[in-house]
């Protein structure tokens, strides 16, 4: 993957695959480019997939008593 891409946010790598995709949706990139813009694309996928996952893990549900008081937190479900 790109330094580049690796050091992205998670909002930055979606919209700028985003781009990628409309860019190749429009038809009007030539081979070469397509094949880079894809290539581009896969890689910001990744980055973004392994940024949710990050997030994922780090989501956890806080458990509470009979009163309704938190009483520490569980991973989330599918964890």
């Amino acid at each position: 993957m790109a330094d580049d891409i690796r050091d992205m946010s998670f909002e930055t790598a979606l919209a700028e695959l985003e781009k990628v995709v409309n860019q190749l949706d429009s038809g009007d990139v030539p081979l070469e480019n397509s094949i880079r813009l894809y290539e581009r694309g896969a890689a910001l996928k990744a980055h973004c997939d392994a940024k949710l996952k990050d997030a994922e893990e780090k989501v956890a549900q806080i458990t509470l008593d009979a009163k309704g008081q938190p009483t520490g937190t569980t991973p989330a479900e599918g964890m």
